[in-house]
């Protein structure tokens, strides 16, 4: 294996010739294996877009010439077409504000760019991923940036398939206008429900929840890439600090714009908390959903979900309802991410938070794991549940022969009638019981049969 030494202020490294990281990268790999786990894919692309719209307004201030600015653009127009993924080593954890993402991605852009212009990598000749490919930034505005950029990518993803959750459910209300259920509360029986209303039901909560992540998001859009290390833009070139956030709104499509108060965003992180907030109220409403289809599917019966896999080794046939315990358990997990992200935030220390990679470790999971889940359950669940109509008229034939009777036979009977009742029909039940005559009881049952269907 071909080898190359770098250098830095704490000594010497031996590392792979071929690996387009740098030492620094190196150490921080070295230094944090927490997770095992690579930061996530559009926090990558999130970085090669904050490089790109350095480099074009380094250029503009004169800082960079014209064959650097194009060279770093090229590859970090590599990076976002899914080139170099690999290179990208830290640990998603890890210490320094995220200086070992940072400079991940200094290195690798600037191996590769001087490797496309006839160099060896570690060279660092003619670019350097600090005098160059960093230049005007620091760790604290580009980790930042890179996040809301990651973040927001993230969130339009998940909405994506929160509409089309929503759009399933509306479906169902439609196939299931006019097919009844028994309403609970206290999950004790209470009047007739049509299906198609409790799908309209969830079709409105998931718009709701929409809107919440929707207003989320316009959080994520005020950069604080300009500010440098404590949102005073030390260091920074004032030209480079006018144009470097318009050249991202450019690069990624997004209405991005520059903090007015490049201090404040450097100093607090609650773009993050908020949409962290969002997501878990998504979770807790589809928590729900996952709950009452599992009650309605095992308990109730009054609805039937496939079969997704073998229930048990035990007893051949049982059919268990996996994929929404799967949901209970992401949204469990969410809640957690949820409260790491908070007290991450909370415990920020004057002009920097340092907890920021833990914060973006768990909200983008967050963000994939319920889009991933919602998808699942659309796909398993929703859209092939069954309504098993026959025991819900059952269910509704007794409650409203009940309740049509009580007049007649008085409360306290009626009481008897349902805790002494041994067979599915309590119209039945009362003719075996002499109770009411088969003539008088057919009678009700076209009244409350004719009424149903109003």
């Amino acid at each position: 294996m071909r080898i190359r030494i770098e250098k830095d202020e704490l000594g010497e490294v031996v590392m792979p010739a071929e690996v387009y990281y740098g030492i620094h990268t190196y150490r921080a790999k070295e230094n944090f294996q927490i997770s095992k786990r690579p930061i996530c894919r559009q926090m990558i692309k999130g970085l090669a877009i904050v490089k790109k719209a350095a480099a074009y307004a380094n250029y503009d201030a004169g800082l960079i010439t014209k064959e650097i600015r194009d060279v770093i653009a090229l590859c970090c127009d590599e990076i976002l077409n899914g080139r170099l993924h690999g290179q990208f080593v830290t640990d998603l954890i890890q210490g320094g504000a995220g200086f070992g993402m940072n400079m991940n991605a200094n290195e690798v852009i600037a191996n590769r760019a001087n490797e496309m212009l006839g160099h060896e990598k570690g060279e660092y000749y003619p670019v350097h991923p600090i005098d160059h490919v960093n230049l005007c930034q620091s760790t604290n505005d580009v980790i930042a940036t890179a996040g809301r950029i990651a973040a927001l990518r993230l969130s339009k993803k998940l909405i994506v398939e929160m509409k089309k959750l929503k759009e399933a459910y509306m479906q169902k209300a439609e196939e299931f206008r006019n097919a009844y259920t028994i309403a609970r509360t206290h999950l004790i029986e209470s009047g007739p429900i049509s299906f198609g209303t409790i799908f309209d039901s969830l079709a409105n909560s998931i718009e709701r929840d929409t809107i919440k992540l929707e207003a989320a998001t316009k959080g994520l859009l005020e950069l604080p890439l300009g500010g440098t290390i404590t949102g005073t833009g030390f260091n920074a070139n004032e030209v480079y600090k006018e144009k470097v956030c318009t050249y991202v709104a450019k690069f990624t499509s997004e209405k991005f714009y520059q903090s007015s108060n490049l201090v404040d965003t450097t100093r607090h992180i609650d773009a993050f908390v908020w949409m962290s907030s969002a997501l878990k109220l998504f979770a807790i409403n589809l928590n729900k959903v996952a709950n009452d289809f599992r009650l309605m599917s095992t308990i109730i019966g009054n609805i039937t979900i496939p079969r997704v896999q073998a229930g048990s080794t035990n007893y051949p046939g049982r059919s268990i309802p996996v994929i929404l315990e799967m949901v209970n358990q992401v949204v469990y997990y969410i809640e957690g991410n949820d409260l790491t992200i908070a007290r991450s935030a909370e415990s920020g220390e004057l002009e920097l938070n340092n907890t920021l990679p833990i914060v973006l470790a768990c909200l983008f999971e967050s963000l994939n794991f319920v889009r991933r889940t919602i998808a699942t359950l659309r796909s398993k669940v929703v859209e092939e549940i069954k309504v098993n109509e026959t025991t819900i008229n059952q269910i509704q034939e007794n409650n409203m022969f009940v309740a049509y009777i009580t007049s007649e036979v008085g409360y306290h009977k009626c009481l008897e009638l349902v805790n002494s009742c041994d067979c599915a029909s309590i119209a039945e039940y009362v003719v075996k019981e002499g109770i009411m005559t088969k003539d008088h009881v057919d009678e009700i049952l076209d009244i409350i049969h004719n009424k149903s269907k109003v």
